[in-house]
């Protein structure tokens, strides 16, 4: 389990050891042959004996004990007899800046020079006869040391690798693209600043908590690790982030870990097809028209950005949106005729589809329609006119078969059943291949004096008594006439209307006068109410005469039929006449 969260600066560290605190910057330590010597790296070609090292003592510890332990390890050495050089510890691991004592122990059995080599500050802190403690300070960077003997006219070495660790300095996602398409490989970059040893250290992709892959970092400053993968639908909104692992458990340490401030990735759909423009080939100046743009399949549809614009000009457009599909509603007005193109835009990420459409803005008037003259008196000439503009063709109603034209003539001669007939006129242009239609309509007046005739005021009713009727009588006329209908003898008013029951006081001859400004006609009209003897009175009679007039009937017919026969005999006899005469002449003739 990594130990406790050290902090410095922003950053956070996993681990036991305490913070390393800032980074000096690395000193570059020169060894060379001559600071050696020939000898010695001679030397390291033979083999050597070396004592038990002593336990490696760090700075911190208390140098009474220190020093005691080494003496002790001194004593414990080999006596005479033979010649050798030892180091202790013979490796370790330090944080970066941070001190370490080193023990040379020579087992030569006479007195020889012996000590530690090295290009880093040290300070001798403890000695014996045959044991010497180094302390090195401010350690920067891995080093290989060397404790050397000079014994029997011989030098021997004992060396040791000391290895400095530290933690990264920073750590960080590079920036994502504002938006990835789905489906396609996303390449990340994570950038590692300082950190050693770079072989125990590498770094972690991350998506949210989830481990994607982890590589190894190389050299370079600051290091770059490149991962690729392929983003999802599922991955819109979610974090990415690089952690970084320098991993000492291998040295007797831990795992030491940070992560980077995270980045959030965005990815989109957008289809290849372009939008879908619903808008009319053809609109007239001055008028509003709805403008419909839709795209369907996009993810995600909120995202989307719809634009509509009529030439240079941009549409206030309402979007909605409803899953993955996207509406754009607005409302187009042109008052400059000629054709226009209007185009719709629909942006997501960094990508936009777009399509267009050519719209026709046209000025066509109503045609123009005239009566002369509008009102006339009964029997006068009318002039019906319908003229449109240029390019169009006009039809009015009443007229025989005349060129196309935007102009069309009626003459008629009015009467009273042309009073309030309509005249129709219609105009057709073609524009952008479509026809366009306009119509105007007038209405005739007829000034014509009163009528009363038998449709609308029947000159005879007769009616049961008690029955309900609805009596009728219109006058008609232009102006409207005034009618008047009274009984002869008391002059009681006609009752026009519904008669619910029909009496016997209201029978009688009326008469009806209708009044204008441009005459008067006057009309009879008998109403019969059939009621007990005047019943039998009018049955009796007609049954009579129905009979009289059936008896003449037949009379006539038998005679007739008697006629035909008579007629038939005679051409009978005519007929066997001639035969016989024809016989007789036949006869009579000299062979």
């Amino acid at each position: 389990m990594p130990g406790p969260l050290f902090r410095r600066g922003k950053q956070e560290v996993s681990g036991k050891h305490r913070p390393l605190g800032p980074p000096r910057p690395a000193q570059r330590y020169k060894r060379t042959r001559e600071a050696l010597g020939a000898t010695v790296l001679a030397a390291r070609l033979r083999p050597s004996w070396s004592a038990p090292p002593p336990p490696a003592m760090a700075l911190g510890a208390a140098p009474a004990a220190q020093l005691a332990l080494l003496a002790l390890l001194g004593t414990l050495l080999p006596g005479p007899g033979g010649a050798g050089i030892s180091i202790h510890p013979s490796k370790a691991i330090i944080p970066r800046g941070d001190s370490l004592t080193v023990n040379c122990s020579n087992s030569c059995d006479q007195k020889s020079t012996f000590g530690l080599e090295t290009v880093l500050i040290k300070e001798e802190v403890g000695r014996g006869d045959n044991w010497k403690v180094f302390q090195l300070r401010d350690v920067q960077e891995d080093i290989e040391l060397f404790c050397y003997s000079n014994c029997h006219k011989e030098q021997t070495i004992a060396s040791m690798n000391l290895t400095v660790y530290w933690f990264p300095e920073h750590v960080e996602l590079a920036p994502l693209p504002l938006w990835q398409p789905v489906g396609e490989e996303l390449n990340l970059s994570c950038l590692v600043s300082g950190g050693a040893p770079r072989a125990h250290l590498s770094v972690v992709l991350l998506r949210g908590e989830e481990e994607l892959a982890r590589q190894p970092v190389g050299k370079g400053e600051p290091a770059k690790v490149m991962f690729t993968v392929q983003s999802r639908r599922e991955d819109h909104g979610t974090n990415f982030s690089c952690r970084w692992e320098l991993d000492l458990r291998s040295q007797g340490l831990e795992l030491f870990q940070n992560t980077s401030a995270p980045r959030k990735l965005q990815t989109y759909v957008l289809p290849s097809i372009d939008p879908h423009l619903e808008v009319p080939p053809i609109v007239e100046v001055g008028s509003r028209w709805p403008v419909n743009c839709t795209l369907d399949g996009l993810f995600p549809a909120s995202d989307a950005k719809v634009y509509l614009v009529l030439g240079d000009q941009k549409l206030e457009s309402n979007i909605t949106y409803d899953g993955d599909s996207v509406l754009a509603k607005a409302w187009m007005e042109e008052n400059e005729e000629g054709t226009h193109s209007l185009k719709c835009s629909v942006s997501l990420g960094e990508v936009s589809r777009r399509t267009q459409e050519n719209v026709t803005v046209y000025s066509f008037p109503l045609p123009t329609l005239t009566l002369s003259p509008p009102e006339v008196s009964e029997w006068t000439t009318v002039t019906v006119e319908c003229v449109a503009r240029d390019g169009a063709v006009v039809k009015l109603n009443g007229t025989s078969a005349v060129p196309p034209g935007p102009r069309a003539q009626l003459k008629l001669n009015a009467s009273a059943s042309d009073h309030r007939s309509n005249f129709s006129c219609s105009a057709a242009l073609e524009i952008a291949g479509q026809v366009v239609h306009k119509h105007q309509t007038l209405e005739l007046h007829v000034l014509y004096g009163p009528r009363l005739d038998q449709r609308d005021c029947p000159g005879n009713w007769t009616w049961q008594e008690g029955s309900e009727q609805t009596l009728k009588c219109e006058a008609q006329g232009n102006p409207i006439p005034k009618l008047n209908c009274s009984r002869k003898g008391d002059g009681a008013s006609l009752p026009i209307g519904d008669l619910r029951p029909v009496r016997r006081e209201v029978a009688g001859t009326y008469l009806c006068r209708a009044t204008s400004a441009r005459g008067r006609v006057t009309r009879e009209v008998v109403l019969n109410v059939l009621h007990g003897q005047n019943i039998l009175d009018i049955v009796i009679p007609v049954v009579a005469v129905t009979l009289i007039l059936g008896a003449l009937g037949t009379a006539g017919y038998v005679y007739n039929y008697q006629r035909k026969i008579q007629k038939y005999e005679l051409q009978k006899a005519r007929k066997a006449q001639e035969e016989a005469a024809l016989k007789l002449n036949a006869q009579s003739t000299p062979p």
